[in-house]
């Protein structure tokens, strides 16, 4: 394959989610091993160890559960990322543990894809795991949704018991905010309606789940409405033969679009300017979209710093102290209302308190719990937060990457909590 053609070539990220034993593990494993993603080694390696087992088939579950102690136990403990192409796109999977006690893994595995799969047990159909990882889905704005129902060879392929499970998937799902679901009906085991087309269920005339990866529409995921950038570093490469007065803002475009001659506002100073260059892997181009990473020249010399954002005047984010999030939190120590934490929030950090936990989401019934103020691992809420310098935000809902936040315990420098900006 041509090098540029690859390199061009889109990038679907997508996670898995799902209850113990529901097959995610033997899904990827049955992805790459039909679409040729994997090397022979690997191949041989789980080869030998489903021999050692006493297993009479390959146990391609085995090609994901990386850690030692997940192939013991035949579980996923931790978030296993894995990398494969088709002809037609790159995909990045994040396979995530289901049980109740890894909801954190699930959440940092979800964060940055474009689509959800989430798989049911045919026998078992719709069960509290898959509500729960349809909430933490739909909590991180993923824009697509696919449910498997897998395991469809223990009920005899029955087009009856398919049509159960989307139903009743569909009058949970409407309570939720997703906007794209769609429905395959699979064996993971046997490889039906994974990559080839199932000739036990004719009846089913949809996609594939390889086809509907390679071509379910992801570049309007990104929101090209709301121009931000927000700069990470400022170069003044002045030794350099021929640049010895460029000062460029270099970062990755969060959303919107950035064309040469266009005037933008820095923040905080609210200072104005208009872009002189933009340069790409060493081109200079015309305009720039996310996820682009980017230097950006321009016409006035402005004072700016990582954590400055440049915007467009007439479209500006939110600037406050105050912040109202849902987080997810991560830390092994419980949450301490008036707790003093680090924030990141893209290029910026700043020093933050929690004045206040308005309630605690019981996932399992999705109940707002407004009495409960103590949060521990694992646990989903809604805060307040106060910032010690303005944040330059948007709701995660409008803007996923300039409405995402990190808390960071200044301690141990552990990342203890995900959160996604209200208001």
């Amino acid at each position: 394959m041509h090098a540029k053609t690859y390199l061009d070539m889109e990038l679907l990220r997508f996670t898995t989610a799902g209850s113990v034993d529901d097959g995610k593990s033997t899904l990827i494993g049955r992805l790459l091993f039909d679409s040729k993603g994997i090397f022979e080694d690997q191949l041989e390696a789980v080869k030998r160890t489903s021999e050692r087992k006493g297993l009479e088939t390959v146990d391609l579950a085995l090609l994901t559960d990386g850690l030692r102690a997940e192939r013991e136990q035949g579980i996923t403990i931790d978030v296993a990322y894995r990398y494969f192409a088709t002809p037609k796109r790159k995909f990045i999977i994040a396979d995530t543990p289901g049980h109740i006690q890894y909801t954190r893994n699930m959440v940092t595995g979800a964060s940055t894809a474009n689509l959800a799969l989430i798989l049911v047990d045919a026998r078992k159909g719709i069960v509290e795991q898959t509500k729960r990882h349809s909430f933490i889905a739909s909590l991180l704005g993923i824009p697509h949704l696919v449910l498997c129902v897998n395991k469809m060879d223990l009920v005899e392929f029955s087009e009856e018991r398919f049509d159960q499970i989307v139903a009743d998937y569909k009058g949970f799902v409407a309570k939720m905010d997703i906007k794209d679901v769609r429905y395959v009906p699979i064996s993971a085991l046997n490889g039906d309606n994974i990559v080839e087309r199932s000739t036990n269920m004719d009846w089913y005339k949809g996609a594939t789940l390889l086809h509907l990866l390679e071509t379910i529409h992801i570049s309007s995921d990104y929101n090209h409405q709301d121009p931000r950038f927000p700069v990470q570093y400022v170069i003044r490469p002045q030794k350099v033969e021929g640049y010895h007065d460029y000062r460029g803002f270099s970062g990755r475009i969060s959303s919107g679009i950035f064309r040469v001659g266009e005037e933008i506002m820095v923040l905080p100073s609210g200072f104005l300017s208009k872009i002189k260059s933009i340069s790409y892997v060493g081109q200079e181009v015309n305009e720039a979209f996310p996820p682009m990473s980017v230097s950006i020249e321009l016409e006035d010399d402005i004072d700016i710093s990582r954590g400055d954002m440049i915007v467009k005047p007439n479209n500006q984010p939110e600037v406050n102290q105050d912040i109202d999030c849902m987080i997810c939190w991560l830390g092994e120590k419980p949450m301490q209302i008036g707790g003093k934490y680090i924030l990141r929030h893209t290029s910026a950090e700043v020093r933050t308190i929690i004045k206040d936990v308005v309630y605690r989401m019981d996932i399992n019934h999705l109940q707002r719990d407004e009495e409960e103020k103590s949060i521990k691992v694992n646990d989903i809420c809604r805060v307040k937060l106060r910032t010690t310098k303005p944040l330059f935000f948007d709701s995660y809902k409008k803007n996923r990457i300039t409405g995402s936040i990190v808390l960071i315990d200044e301690a141990t420098n552990n990342t203890i909590a995900a959160g996604m900006i209200h208001s």
